[in-house]
């Protein structure tokens, strides 16, 4: 999920010819001053008639909060506070953003096992073919190849099947308000989120209510945090409107999109075969920087990689990238600058080799099937 959240699957139709002749229009930067929404037009969620005892209406910590979001996102203060004390605490979402208890050693076969299997691609090979020219148009628009966006929206929601049922706003307030307590406070971020939800939904004339996503506030096909939604989104059908959950155009040319944002290189490979150093100093230096590419390819074959050819001709920086196997050997592979853009997203290894292994099993599977 784009911005590096928590969400169960990342953890260890052509657009009109106006709108492809014409540049997508990205969504409104959260660092942009915009004019407040009419008082009309955003008290029109009202407030919360018997609150339930699990509801933020009376919570004094959620009136300050709503005060805050309001001043900060030049919202009117009377509706923020109303949609936030219809808010209510859930329980599950605390529970589901804990780490696992026990979870066990990391294992890239069996990671990539829930991601390269059959329902996913035939889905993937489905989603191909109805959004073809949709996916060649991202690729011509932004760089990033068809294959990695069909990937990423697969490993995401399974091109749109799973996409949460949690209401977007009781999620981002139980994880503002009563983040659980056993792991690292990240509170202050999905109250930035929190803020940026409410914002999108006024720019949009959306009702925060009705809002559904993951647990963690992820929302559409691609599974974006709102504040990506409002930095990186864009309106790819050319309809006026971005709509991650309804319009697959704009789920596919804002993934693209994200990824450009992020450092994606056109017609620069993700990644190359490596055999690391057989001494294990040389091997630990390599692996210090992780997924962050650090060494040219000339200074990685002196530590003792071995590289594949097309590797040694790389011009940019590698990163010796290593995915354990449980008990066997490790998975290494000589990520690129756009492997590192795809860890942008989810802050994985494991999910980034899930989402090139995914988008090449649906594109190669889709061109058998023409």
């Amino acid at each position: 999920m784009a911005c590096g959240t928590p969400h169960a699957p990342a953890n260890p139709t052509p657009a009109p010819a106006a709108a492809a002749a014409s540049a997508p229009h990205s969504a409104i930067d959260s660092t942009e001053v915009q004019a407040v929404t009419p008082a009309a037009t955003l008290q029109s969620t009202p407030l919360a008639l018997n609150p339930t005892p699990d509801s933020y209406a009376h919570r004094s910590d959620a009136a300050t909060l709503a005060t805050l979001i309001s001043d900060r996102h030049q919202l009117d203060p009377q509706w923020t506070a109303s949609v936030l004390a219809q808010a209510r605490v859930l329980d599950s979402v605390r529970r589901l953003v804990m780490p696992a208890a026990n979870p066990g050693a990391k294992n890239w076969g069996a990671y990539r096992a829930r991601f390269i299997e059959p329902i996913r691609i035939r889905a993937g090979v489905a989603f191909w073919k109805a959004n073809e020219t949709t996916l060649q148009r991202a690729q011509s628009t932004y760089g990033v190849p068809m294959d990695i966006i069909a990937g990423v929206i697969g490993v995401e929601t399974i091109y749109g099947r799973y996409t949460g049922n949690t209401r977007v706003l009781d999620a981002l307030a139980t994880l503002s308000l009563d983040f659980p307590t056993g792991r690292s406070d990240r509170s202050p971020y999905f109250q930035d989120e929190l803020g940026q939800f409410l914002k999108l939904c006024a720019e949009q004339g959306e009702d925060p209510t009705q809002v559904l996503g993951s647990f963690a506030g992820a929302i559409g096909l691609p599974q974006f945090m709102p504040g990506s939604i409002r930095r990186y989104a864009v309106d790819f059908d050319g309809d006026g409107h971005i709509d991650l959950r309804g319009s697959t155009a704009d789920a596919i040319g804002s993934v693209a999109n994200f990824l450009a944002q992020h450092g994606w290189q056109r017609d620069l490979p993700t990644h190359y075969a490596v055999v690391p150093p057989g001494d294990e100093k040389a091997r630990t230096a390599l692996l210090q920087p992780d997924i962050v590419p650090s060494f040219t390819a000339a200074e990685m074959q002196q530590a003792g990689a071995q590289l594949s050819q097309v590797g040694q001709n790389h011009r940019g920086l590698l990163a010796l990238v290593m995915l354990h196997n449980a008990g066997a050997e490790p998975t290494y592979v000589a990520g690129t600058d756009n492997f590192y853009a795809i860890t942008r997203y989810n802050q994985s290894s494991y999910y980034a080799l899930a989402v090139i292994e995914l988008g090449q099993a649906v594109r190669a599977t889709a061109r058998v099937n023409k």
